[in-house]
């Protein structure tokens, strides 16, 4: 079994939060958890085959950890991608960390940036912290301080202790202007989706 860490980030890359299942989806998502695998695929298997979007999902995440069938990268990678094609906002993210290390894929920091800002966009508070990592080095975008700021202060407004640090900690090496120019378009973000505020 792989320790599914993104190498980039350090940040746990295969366990985000859960938005809504379906009910189906939900036992077996019990049985992953509760390490029945094996029911956990007799759930998720017919429902990735009827092209639903949870089922492709959780089968991403049984081959991308090794989880009752082998390891397989390139089998997450496709579940994964049927998934988030359908707007399905963690398997974006995990897609997003499949791209990030080369795992399955050609490693790309552009399409990483591409699909955590799908997720970002959706509420993944995974997803929000690395965007704002890759903001800060640079890495598939030119950097920039104030969009890192902007994400930061998204997933710390939604609840994420650890973005609240780092949110912190880079306000300190930032101008006045720079802090303003953040908060405006954090600010602006959040009125877009209120939605997610509610759930948090």
């Amino acid at each position: 079994m792989r320790n599914h860490q993104s190498f980039l980030f350090g940040t746990l890359a295969l366990t985000v939060c859960t938005l809504s299942w379906g009910a189906d989806f939900q036992k077996g998502f019990d049985a992953y958890n509760s390490g029945d695998y094996q029911t956990a695929i007799a759930e998720w298997q017919p429902l990735a085959d009827a092209g639903q979007a949870d089922g492709e999902y959780g089968m991403g995440l049984l081959y991308a950890n090794g989880f009752g069938v082998p390891m397989a990268d390139d089998q997450a990678v496709k579940w994964y991608q049927l998934a988030a094609d359908q707007g399905h906002a963690e398997a974006q993210c995990n897609l997003a960390v499949m791209h990030a290390n080369g795992w399955g894929v050609p490693q790309s920091d552009e399409e990483a940036l591409k699909w955590y800002s799908l997720a970002a966009d959706q509420g993944v508070a995974e997803a929000q912290i690395n965007v704002a990592k890759m903001y800060m080095r640079g890495l598939g975008v030119e950097q920039s301080r104030i969009q890192a700021q902007k994400w930061f202060g998204i997933a710390a407004a939604l609840g994420n202790k650890s973005a609240t640090f780092k949110r912190d900690e880079l306000a300190e090496r930032m101008s006045s202007d720079e802090l303003a120019e953040a908060e405006t378009m954090m600010n602006a973000w959040m009125q877009d989706h209120l939605n997610l505020q509610a759930n948090h």
